[in-house]
């Protein structure tokens, strides 16, 4: 009853602002931009702004830098279709919280500490998590693929959840049970539209394990 409450006032204040989730059209995409030069569009630097994508940035330019090798590499050819989930940074500023129990002001030392608690190889495999080969998925896509069970680059499943297709409010269920699952984020949907890699923003980091 308190998340039918919940979703009820989301859908009000969504309803009330006028807006409703700006859907991808439904021809094929065809753009090869890769998400990774589109993340480094703004300066490939930490700011102030904790809403954007700086921290998913950096980290896979760390491991990338680690291990010039890893699967990771995909987000930078723009020719292989792929759906990204990304967290944004307070999404990350969370996670150190949950791993570290500290409250960390600056995205920097958010990267640093996750780094340090669980090691590039734990860093690697949570941001393939994040990754879905073979599918460029729009937003319309996902509001109708309640139950979807997507396949990750990492290996582990996500599941879509659809809570309200009128409202866009559509939660992606993870493997880690015993923390909030993210919601997908309604004014970053869609991320590179008309590209064979597409991404939607995520309110806090998916888990491929019980952190």
């Amino acid at each position: 009853m308190k998340i039918r409450r919940t979703l009820s006032v989301l859908c009000a204040a969504v309803l009330a602002a006028g807006a409703g989730v700006a859907l991808a059209p439904a021809a094929n995409a065809a753009g090869t931009t890769s998400l990774a030069s589109v993340l480094a569009a703004d300066g490939d630097t930490f700011d102030h702004n904790w809403y954007d994508f700086d921290i998913v940035d950096q980290a896979v330019a760390a491991v990338l830098a680690a291990k010039p090798d890893s699967p990771v590499s995909v987000l930078a050819d723009g020719s292989v279709p792929l759906t990204a989930f990304l967290p944004n940074d307070r999404a990350f500023q969370v996670l150190a919280f949950d791993l570290t129990h500290r409250w960390y002001k600056s995205e920097a030392k958010v990267l640093t500490a996750i780094a340090g608690a669980v090691g590039v190889d734990a860093v690697e495999q949570v941001l393939l998590y994040h990754v879905v080969p073979g599918a460029t998925i729009d937003s319309g896509t996902a509001l109708a693929s309640n139950g979807a069970r997507l396949t990750t680059a990492q290996g582990g499943a996500i599941t879509v959840k659809v809570w309200s297709k009128r409202c866009g409010i559509v939660q992606l269920k993870d493997r880690d049970r015993n923390d909030l699952d993210p919601f997908l984020v309604r004014s970053k949907l869609d991320i590179n539209k008309g590209n064979v890699q597409i991404a939607h923003g995520i309110s806090l980091v998916l888990r491929p394990l019980n952190l």
